[in-house]
């Protein structure tokens, strides 16, 4: 037990030779700067908190940069804030902090404000985006001599898809520009691993061809190569639904991954792997967009009679057990024989 040397009264705690109630008249338990300022990205929004930039709602950010600059003087613990704020203007807020207090186990209570400034900036990943920083280029080409604009989309949306994916937990990683070229396209990245991850993605899914090659584009301040890679992914000149000549036989791709491929027979209908190494031995026959439609006059069990697209001559044709047959199937002309497509 121990007394308070300034009223007198006999007190359990003392701070200073003060009980809790003459400690805590007229002190001032938190404190706030005058002002704090709030740097926002005038070109993707986020907010700079210390060295990250970080996406939220304004009002948060605001709230959130006024609370982590709140101080409390020694033996004193914040446990619980509530807060206050007044907007000025669109670039000025005032925020009033009530924070709930705890010293030795008493609860006290404090008030404190600040007035937030946002002010304007641009964060490092745009500012390099904006400034067409990168260090990788992805070539996407193609077998043939030109990148059919079906499969440019198709391979772009997955470029932009992984990016995204990829950038969700790394905001480094962006496309800085596309560039239609000659023979297909070339994606401007902003780190060589991006490239890298995304050449091998395209490989895979198209069992393409995937190169890499170097360029010294100069030395950084303590002497070091920088370099930038440029990695070609080139297409198949075949896509999945095209028919294509395997062991010289003709047959319906109907499936590609980083193993390999499957293809139908349009002989027997037999399905087959392909594995990822013989895969540079299928060659194009036809197109899946070249192929003709055919109208169904009749069908008997596993054959069907159609009208040839051509001469309209009536033709049979044998089909897939338990392929079910519409008004129409697509057929493909072989050495002048008429085959189905399944």
């Amino acid at each position: 037990m121990s007394f308070c040397v300034k009223c007198g009264q006999d007190c359990e705690e003392s701070l200073n030779g003060l009980c809790i109630d003459c400690w805590l008249d007229g002190r001032k338990l938190t404190n706030l700067p005058h002002h704090v300022d709030l740097k926002v990205c005038t070109n993707c929004g986020e907010f700079g908190v210390g060295d990250r930039w970080i996406r939220k709602d304004l009002l948060v950010a605001v709230q959130d940069a006024a609370a982590d600059n709140l101080a409390a003087i020694r033996d004193v613990k914040v446990v619980n804030m509530a807060m206050d704020v007044e907007v000025k203007d669109e670039y000025v807020y005032v925020v009033t902090i009530d924070s709930t207090c705890d010293v030795l186990g008493y609860e006290a209570h404090d008030e404190s404000s600040t007035i937030v400034r946002i002010k304007n900036n641009v964060c490092r990943r745009c500012s390099r985006q904006l400034g067409n920083y990168y260090e990788s280029i992805l070539q996407i080409r193609t077998g043939s001599k030109d990148l059919s604009p079906e499969l440019r989309e198709e391979t772009l949306a997955m470029v932009e898809n992984s990016v995204a994916r990829q950038a969700a937990t790394n905001r480094s990683l962006f496309i800085t520009k596309m560039e239609l070229v000659t023979g297909g396209v070339d994606v401007y990245l902003s780190s060589m691993s991006l490239g890298k991850s995304l050449a091998r993605e395209l490989s895979d899914a198209y069992c393409a061809e995937f190169k890499e090659s170097p360029k010294l584009v100069g030395q950084t301040t303590d002497g070091q190569d920088m370099y930038r890679l440029t990695y070609l992914v080139r297409l198949p000149e075949y896509h999945v639904g095209d028919i294509v000549i395997h062991n010289k036989r003709h047959c319906k791709l109907i499936r590609v991954s980083g193993n390999g491929g499957r293809v139908i027979d349009l002989m027997d209908f037999r399905e087959k792997a392909v594995r990822r190494a013989d895969m540079s031995e299928i060659k194009l026959f036809e197109k899946s967009t070249d192929l003709r439609e055919a109208t169904v006059i009749s069908v008997s069990g596993s054959e069907i009679q159609v009208m040839h697209p051509d001469n309209y001559a009536t033709i049979d044709l044998r089909i897939p057990e338990g392929y079910e047959v519409g008004d129409s199937v697509q057929v493909v002309t072989i050495d002048d024989v008429l085959y189905m497509v399944p």
